[in-house]
């Protein structure tokens, strides 16, 4: 079974507040049409992060919407679409409420982005967001900030900002994560972070070189482990990369079984490509697999 473990869907209701996602995130055949053509079986439909939350009362009002639209879609393509919920990070003392109506909503994984409004998600108002995913076996998937990540107001440009801004937010949250305790605090929760985490591959090694010549000077604090040790316990996923190296260098920070393979449909629509990566000689056949579905269905 394939299943694409990093896609969008954005109802019509919720495009509508947005500047971004108005065209072509709302096509759900078009959608349905690229998995039969691929022969991908499910299809994850994750939150892309926006600003609708500024025109629909806060993310209350978003969840509110949203989350119940992927439910609706989800009953229509039961076999095809697997949902995840967001939260109303903007009023924590409504998170509980809404993590029991995702869950009642048959919603099968959180979709957080990598932060919010100054906040990453080693915030304190996460942790109950976390032991909800662990007892209820729930994976959260961890996607960039597009609205104004932190340190945004350095560099604003239309191309600069999607293509670095954006994926490094997602690896100083896993920094942040890793250095409040997080991943220790909270073990049994599957966290997957998009774009194989950003940078996060690239500087894998620094992380463990630097960490121990400053624990040599007592300028960092003990972490138990080299920080690439809780790396490997992450999953990542694809994101729709059509480089081979990318996936090389990932496959240096986790192993087979924590890759996952996402299309970021509709950002990205050329499957053929994305896909073709992992039909490359230097995996096996039990690596593809895995990679292709089996990882991401472990999960659940």
């Amino acid at each position: 079974m394939t299943v694409d473990a990093h896609s969008h869907y954005m109802p019509p209701e919720v495009a509508v507040n947005t500047a971004f996602f108005k065209e072509h995130w709302s096509d759900a055949s078009k959608q349905l049409k690229l998995m039969d053509e691929y022969y991908i079986d499910q299809a994850v439909l994750l939150y892309p992060t926006s600003d609708a939350h500024l025109k629909m009362g806060g993310w209350q009002g978003v969840c509110k919407v949203y989350n119940q639209k992927i439910a609706d879609l989800v009953k229509e393509h039961p076999e095809r679409f697997i949902g995840a919920g967001i939260l109303p990070v903007d009023a924590p003392i409504a998170i509980k409420d809404e993590l029991k109506r995702i869950k009642d909503l048959g919603l099968k994984v959180l979709s957080l982005a990598s932060s919010y409004d100054g906040k990453y998600l080693d915030d304190q108002i996460f942790d109950e967001v976390f032991e909800f995913a662990a007892a209820n076996r729930m994976p959260v998937h961890v996607h960039p900030q597009i609205m104004n990540p932190i340190g945004t107001e350095r560099v604003v440009d239309p191309l600069l900002s999607p293509v670095l801004e954006y994926v490094f937010d997602v690896s100083m949250c896993i920094g942040k994560m890793m250095m409040s305790g997080v991943f220790t605090k909270h073990p049994k929760v599957n966290f997957i972070f998009a774009h194989f985490g950003g940078v996060l591959p690239i500087v894998k090694e620094r992380f463990d070189t630097t960490y121990n010549m400053l624990r040599r000077r007592q300028f960092v604090k003990d972490l138990g482990k080299n920080p690439s040790e809780y790396f490997s316990n992450l999953y990542f996923d694809m994101s729709g990369t059509r480089s081979l190296g990318s996936l090389q260098l990932a496959l240096e920070v986790a192993d087979t079984k924590h890759v996952l393979w996402g299309s970021d449909f509709p950002a990205n629509q050329n499957f053929k490509d994305s896909l073709s990566v992992i039909s490359q000689g230097i995996l096996s056949q039990e690596t593809r697999n895995l990679i292709l579905g089996e990882n991401f269905q472990a999960l659940l």
